[in-house]
């Protein structure tokens, strides 16, 4: 019998370093299937890797009558709401105008969210068997989602959160913050590590060759000590931030003779902003910085394998230097709570005890020495308990026909 048809689901349909890499590791997970990548806008190939990806309404056609599987592929996909959707999917020239939009949101949640993104749900990337008309869903999944400030969201999304997990077949969250929040609302869910804890086991050899790109060469040669990976998204941006993280960094690569290479873990709307790091680059030794362009999933899962320590905002980042058993750090911004973030969440879950989770900019250069004194082999350990359990939770949960 041939396996299911499965329609693999989620925030893919826009550049996050995060989701187009879950997107490829849930789908190297079930070979042999027929299935198709779906979000809530259609998205062409880009040259990121990131696969080509069907707005909703294709899905029947895919389907053609037979009955599918749909999986959630992960990610905080429980707390983004229809307008923060619909912003992030935005082209350029269209941002203002939603952004000043979110009064009439307000207003009319519903039908704005059906008239921006298709679907009638405050939680859009959410999916009820119900938001598929016309689609008869074999088993619907929810794959190691997140969704840390759910409490603090509105209770309509919640409701909406909560009425398609009711229909789900299986579910499963990334970290015990989230699913103790579930727990509280009778939902039951299991508990898996992200899916990007597979990445060095799935893909390092498509990750090698992508070392010996000009680009990564290029940062090889500059800094042939080593480099810290840095990253940190568009709201970091602020003059009085940046000139903390640049004496940050600047006491870093001193003290370590690191390199500093900045990338970006997101190209939408609301993600990392390269004029920003440009602006950083600006404020350090000349020597000691390059600004790494590439958006290619498989070009930065390079950059932060060949690091000695990755720091920043992005906690796929972090995941996927995990997965490579490097030091990391994740960075908050000075007004931010470091303890109630999705970051401090999944590392509350797995990592060991002793490890940086998430500290505010003007703590990072101490911690980075810190983080660069954890022990190799107990890093080692973590990564592959992690691949384990993930590929072990995935296969019981999702690799049937």
């Amino acid at each position: 019998m041939s396996p299911t048809p499965t329609v693999i689901f989620g925030a893919f349909d826009r550049h996050n370093f995060g989701d187009l890499l879950i997107a490829q590791v849930v789908a190297r997970m079930l070979p042999g299937r027929d299935r198709l990548f779906a979000g809530l806008a259609a998205r062409a190939p880009h040259g990121d890797s990131g696969p080509e990806t069907v707005a909703l309404p294709r899905i029947a056609a895919f389907a053609r009558g037979r009955a599918v599987n749909v999986i959630h592929a992960g990610g905080e996909l429980l707390t983004c709401n229809a307008w923060e959707a619909a912003v992030m999917l935005a082209p350029p020239q269209c941002v203002r105008a939603l952004i000043a939009a979110e009064a009439e949101w307000l207003r009319g949640a519903r039908a704005w969210a059906q008239q921006h993104v298709g679907v009638a749900s405050l939680a859009p990337y959410v999916l009820s068997k119900a938001a598929l008309p016309g689609v008869r869903v074999k088993h619907l999944a929810f794959n190691a989602v997140g969704g840390v400030d759910l409490d603090a969201r509105a209770a309509q999304l919640g409701a909406d959160v909560l009425a398609a997990l009711q229909s789900a077949d299986t579910i499963s969250v990334r970290e015990r913050q989230t699913q103790a929040l579930l727990a509280q609302r009778g939902i039951e869910a299991r508990l898996i590590p992200d899916p990007a804890a597979m990445t060095a086991v799935l893909f390092g050899a498509t990750i090698r060759r992508h070392a010996a790109n000009f680009a990564l060469r290029e940062v090889f040669h500059a800094f042939p000590r080593g480099y810290a990976a840095v990253q940190f998204s568009a709201d970091f941006g602020d003059d009085t931030t940046l000139d903390t993280l640049a004496v940050q960094l600047e006491r870093v690569a001193r003290v370590h003779e690191l390199g500093i290479a900045l990338f970006r873990a997101g190209a939408a709307p609301w993600h990392d902003d390269l004029g920003v790091y440009e602006r950083l680059a600006a404020r350090l030794h000349a020597a000691r910085v390059r600004v790494f362009a590439s958006l290619n999933v498989w070009d930065i899962c390079a950059l932060i394998a060949a690091s000695r320590v990755y720091c920043g905002s992005s906690l796929h980042g972090r995941i996927v230097a995990m997965a490579y058993a490097l030091p990391r750090i994740n960075i908050s911004r000075p007004d931010h709570a470091c303890g109630e973030s999705k970051h401090a969440a999944y590392v509350q879950t797995w990592e060991a005890a002793g490890l940086a989770g998430v500290v505010h900019v003007e703590n990072l250069a101490d911690s980075v020495a810190h983080t660069l004194m954890a022990d190799r082999a107990r890093l080692r350990e973590t990564a592959s308990a992690l691949a384990r359990r993930y590929r072990m939770e995935f296969e019981s949960a999702m690799g049937k026909p």
